[in-house]
């Protein structure tokens, strides 16, 4: 069995966070996305895995490698220009050997790849989709299947209270190589748009396994937040130590001012004035200063925030520095190596690159 990862996308919409680090690459409490997806797959005996890359691919291909470090057969697929989900996986036809997974980069999930092989060997046919259940589809892609789970109809974003289904496409495939015939080569080609449709056209079957496993698009700084919110609290399994965990937990346990669950990174300095949680992730070395407050916060390595700063409900990629007694406004989301000025404000909802520091 092999599994084709679709990370080739820029990841606009979590910018200025991927102006420094490709999508795949963004941390799930201190680690990369993307090794949480190879964690996943190889928990499910996939040791063969192809990784169609089109944005800052060194960055990829420099962390993974070969992928013999994860005991792993890594896969690289340069796309010159985006070729849409389809068109990536047909991109890859040459490496194909038999069945295989497509997993979308974008999607944190619990789902069981194993009783998805499993239910695929059951039901046969020229694939399986997870679909996950959700109260308002309309900003998905419904799929309309029967009891048996032979899937009838694709419905893309349907208007709110017309809806055939709740049951939505969550991005995870197990598909026959026979499906490879049916999306053109050398194009952008959109797997739920024009090459699923199109099996049903020709008269050939698609399955339902329908879940309630966790699941959660990381697409959008919200939902990034969310995420390692799930994951603190357990909601989203991935096998934490209750309350504070992390390399750096058991040197700042019986600190009376941090709140559980929280996470803690390597090297992390923390004054014992500083008020840290709930729901907080410090990646490696991150400093924090007297009287600081933090969360609902995600901070990514080399982080400094200096004495008296708050924030909360924010997102500090690597290297950034916010000075002393500044407030990072709900929902801001800053760069790479930005600079924050002492008493300076960013506002609710801020997005600030690594171009230039913001004043008081």
């Amino acid at each position: 069995m092999q599994a084709i990862v679709l990370v080739g996308g820029e990841g606009t919409r979590l910018r200025p966070l991927t102006f420094g680090t490709p999508k795949p690459m963004v941390p799930i409490m201190n680690v990369p996305f993307l090794a949480r997806t190879l964690e996943r797959l190889y928990e499910a005996g996939i040791r063969d895995v192809i990784l169609p890359a089109g944005y800052m691919p060194q960055a990829i291909t420099e962390y993974f490698g070969d992928g013999s470090r994860l005991g792993m057969k890594i896969t690289y697929v340069i796309e010159d220009e985006p070729l849409g989900t389809a068109g990536a996986i047909k991109n890859v036809e040459q490496h194909i050997t038999g069945p295989f997974f497509v997993l979308n980069g974008d999607v944190l999930t619990s789902l069981d790849l194993q009783a998805m092989i499993d239910f695929h060997k059951q039901k046969g046919g020229l694939g399986v989709l997870h679909l996950i259940t959700v109260e308002d589809p309309s900003a998905f892609g419904c799929v309309v299947h029967d009891e048996n789970g032979r899937i009838s109809q694709f419905v893309e974003k349907p208007p709110k209270g017309s809806e055939p289904t709740n049951d939505v496409n969550a991005g995870t495939y197990l598909l026959d190589p026979k499906v490879l015939e049916m999306i053109p080569p050398g194009r952008n080609v959109s797997i739920e748009r024009e090459t699923f449709p199109k099996v049903l056209a020709d008269g050939h079957t698609l399955y339902a396994y329908t879940t309630n496993d966790y699941w959660i698009d990381l697409g959008r700084p919200e939902h990034y937040l969310s995420a390692h919110r799930d994951i603190l609290t357990g909601a989203m399994p991935l096998r934490l130590e209750p309350g504070i965990s992390g390399p750096g937990a058991a040197a700042v346990r019986n600190n009376p001012n941090l709140v559980a669950p929280l996470f803690i990174g390597e090297d992390v300095s923390i004054d014992p004035h500083a008020k840290i949680g709930p729901n907080v992730v410090l990646g490696d070395r991150c400093s924090i200063g007297a009287n600081a407050q933090l969360t609902d916060s995600v901070l990514w390595d080399n982080v400094t925030v200096e004495e008296g700063a708050r924030m909360d409900e924010a997102i500090v990629a690597s290297g950034a520095r916010i000075g002393a007694s500044a407030r990072i406004g709900r929902g801001s989301v800053l760069g790479h190596d930005v600079v924050i000025e002492p008493g300076a404000i960013v506002p609710e909802g801020g997005r600030v690159g690594p171009a230039a520091p913001i004043s008081a």
